[in-house]
């Protein structure tokens, strides 16, 4: 067995027992990178006569680096930055002096650690590595040009260059008031799968400019929206209408709009809403705003989703989180389903008051604080949003042609509406790409 020169064994053993010793900051090396970190400062203690496991440990910490597209110094603020743990978590609800000595000298004790950690960049790695590997130059040190950082805060420029990180722990705590922490703090969208948050983090592009029509309902769910950002008290909305006229797009492009300004979105599926309540409740107490997405809503009878929504919309003893609405989207008025056998006879003898069951299945859309009514696009509204589209991508046809081909587009398809003119757009922008590919080979 080969072992590094005694200085570098070391500092290796040190930084080993030091990585051990964490108190709340865990989750900072649970990360794939930090793994390989880790599995590279153990093969660099006890690595095999040639050096190949150490090599192999190296190898496989570059890839790791590389597939982060960060370096090991920002990778481990940026883990910093999110970390989910008792001191970050009680930090979003309590101003920093009223938080636990022992938790904030346990905060002080981790971030040395790390600062010590940080300190040991890829250069120092790579050099013990050709020692141990009895190499003849080093091998690759990953670097990048910097770049825009993943997440925007003046944390990460300032924490490197303080003598000691401890000293930080304020500004920290300050931070995760502002920003949260965890899933939350890392990702914008997420869906709700078997009692769990997934983050999305390739969410819809859609952006707020590109929808055209509907104005009055876009001012409405925007001024609703600006609300709750501002801590304002919002309404739970409905956008009710016909099939492919942008309800789902506008609920979807908030998030793009107004990410930056802590706005989360949190779609949960029909199948899902029986956990509703428990939802709300994880949601209680962060800085972020969330707007529940519930698409294409609608009930059957008896079905217990309807009674999990019934009591987020009404509200039960539990005060009403002030950072959460549930924006909602349905082709259906009456969420409930509704038979003709449902509705109550003279001669009905099963239900004493059959007909005030019968309203209360009616009116569960009057739940929702705001009703926004997306009626099917005419003519003229769909080739506004036709030539918009265009615009935007840059077709260059005379308006005579375009609506000619988009009228076409419709009668043949979908009918009139945003979507049919998206696909529309989407389809003739390919086609005229490769029509003009094809001519240029020529």
């Amino acid at each position: 067995m080969s072992t590094p020169n005694t200085s570098s064994y070391t500092q290796v053993q040190f930084l080993q027992r030091q990585a051990a010793s964490l108190l709340l900051y865990q989750s900072v090396l649970k990360g794939e990178v930090a793994i390989a970190f880790l599995d590279l400062l153990q093969a660099i203690r006890y690595t095999d006569a040639d050096g190949r496991d150490c090599l192999q440990a190296y190898g496989n910490y570059f890839q790791a680096l590389a597939a982060s597209k960060q370096t090991w110094e920002e990778y481990l603020i940026n883990k910093i930055l999110i970390a989910d743990n008792p001191f970050t978590r009680l930090a979003q609800q309590r101003d920093f002096t009223d938080l636990p000595s022992a938790l904030v000298a346990a905060a002080r004790h981790d971030l040395q650690i790390l600062q010590n950690l940080h300190e040991c960049n890829s250069a120092i790695l790579s050099e013990w590595v050709q020692v141990v590997a009895h190499l003849p130059v080093s091998p690759v040190v990953w670097y990048q040009e910097p770049e825009k950082v993943k997440i925007n805060t003046d944390l990460v420029t300032s924490i490197p260059h303080l003598e000691i990180w401890a000293d930080a722990v304020e500004d920290l705590a300050a931070y995760y008031q502002q920003h949260g922490t965890g899933l939350f703090a890392e990702y914008r969208a997420f869906s709700w799968q078997n009692g769990h948050f997934v983050a999305i983090p390739y969410p819809d592009p859609v952006q707020l400019n590109t929808l055209v029509g509907y104005e009055w309902q876009k001012d409405t769910l925007l001024k609703n929206t600006k609300f709750l950002l501002s801590g304002q008290p919002a309404l739970h909305v409905l956008l009710y209408g016909s099939r492919g006229s942008g309800k789902s797009s506008l609920v979807k492009s908030l998030l793009n709009e107004y990410s930056h300004h802590n706005l989360r979105l949190i779609e949960v599926a029909k199948s899902e809403l029986q956990d509703l309540p428990k939802i709300v409740e994880q949601l209680r107490g962060v800085p972020q705003k969330f707007i529940i997405f519930v698409d294409d809503l609608s009930f059957e009878e008896d079905d217990d989703a309807f009674k999990s929504l019934k009591v987020v919309l009404e509200g039960s003893l539990t005060a009403r989180p002030q950072n959460i609405v549930v924006y909602a989207t349905s082709n259906r008025r009456h969420l409930i389903r509704e038979y003709f056998s449902d509705r109550p006879t003279p001669k009905d003898n099963e239900e004493v008051h059959a007909w005030d069951t019968m309203q209360e299945k009616l009116s569960f859309s009057d739940r929702f604080g705001l009703t926004l009514t997306f009626e099917p696009a005419d003519q003229k509204t769909y080739l506004n949003i036709v030539n918009h589209l265009a615009a935007q991508v840059g077709i260059n046809l005379n308006q005579e042609d375009l609506e000619y081909k988009a009228l076409q587009w419709a009668t043949r398809h979908n009918g009139r509406s945003g979507r049919t003119a998206q696909q529309f757009i989407d389809f003739l922008k390919a086609d005229l790409a490769l029509f003009n590919e094809n001519n240029n080979r020529l």
